[in-house]
């Protein structure tokens, strides 16, 4: 199994690089300093999951799109093993995220799925713009309050929250148990007229 923040730092340069964005201008667009950034290419530092909302948001894609392998790179198949599935913890909150989706699957689709400690809140405040994600949140064991603008709703174990990532969202777990929900991650690109 590949070595997460390695994966990370090499999907964060070669996006900028297809971008032909420098590091200045990534941080710009990003919100996250240069030094970060440089850091998080070179593996020096593992980035909190805000920090990667921010970075995603920047190259319009989704946070997972980060951890999902290029179809150049990957050996497309329809089946993901337990085993082989990437997992990345987040190292502010200590939420662990599982990659789900196999390297044959659309690559419109992404399916995660999270283990989320009790007491802990991870805060998303910079919707993307250039790309409209929407993203299903299926409780599937313990409770989570998920807050999305100013709407705020408290899951339990079978509900399932349909989220459109245009606004700030804040994942919390205020329980003293930890929480394991799905997350399936769609995107659209916004129709002009």
């Amino acid at each position: 199994m590949m070595d997460v923040d390695q994966h990370v730092a090499r999907r964060i340069r070669d996006l900028r690089a297809h971008s032909q964005w420098t590091l200045e201008r990534l941080a710009e667009l990003s919100g996250v300093s240069r030094s970060t950034i440089s850091a998080i290419e070179r593996a020096e530092t593992s980035p909190t999951a805000t920090v990667l909302h921010k970075l995603a948001t920047a190259f319009g894609i989704p946070l997972a799109a980060l951890f999902s392998e290029d179809a150049e790179d990957a050996e497309p198949s329809p089946l993901a093993r337990f085993a082989d599935q990437q997992t990345w913890t987040d190292p502010a909150s200590g939420y662990v995220r599982r990659q789900v989706s196999p390297t044959g699957a659309d690559p419109a689709i992404e399916l995660a799925e999270v283990v989320f400690p009790a007491g802990k809140t991870v805060d998303f405040n910079s919707p993307s713009r250039r790309v409209v994600h929407h993203q299903l949140v299926w409780m599937l064991e313990g409770e989570m309050e998920v807050t999305v603008g100013d709407e705020a709703w408290r899951l339990k174990p079978g509900d399932c929250l349909a989220v459109v990532l245009d606004r700030r969202i804040a994942f919390r777990n205020p329980t003293r148990k930890a929480a394991r929900y799905a997350v399936a991650l769609t995107q659209r690109t916004p129709r002009t007229s």
